[in-house]
């Protein structure tokens, strides 16, 4: 299956598993996003998303979104959707 490039990851809330991702193509709840770092990567499905503190079901690029993530994310990781 063709991976779409979302966006970059931003900044990170270590202490909560949490990442800014500024998106440069349109996510949704219900997506499942794979995350490339140097050292790894990994898929999760996108269960819920905030912008601005608010919650959302769809983001569109330039927009910069909050998520959870299932495991350990560095600044500069590459966000696809698959």
């Amino acid at each position: 299956m063709a991976e779409t490039e979302v966006g970059k990851i931003t900044h990170v809330f270590g202490k909560i598993g949490v990442g800014v991702i500024e998106l440069s193509n349109t996510l949704s709840v219900g997506d499942k996003i794979k995350v490339k770092g140097h050292d790894k990567e990994f898929e999760q499905p996108v269960d819920s998303m905030q912008v601005d503190h608010a919650q959302v079901e769809k983001a569109q690029k330039g927009e910069s979104v909050g998520l959870k993530f299932d495991e350990e994310i560095k600044d500069g990781d590459m966000v696809f959707k698959v």
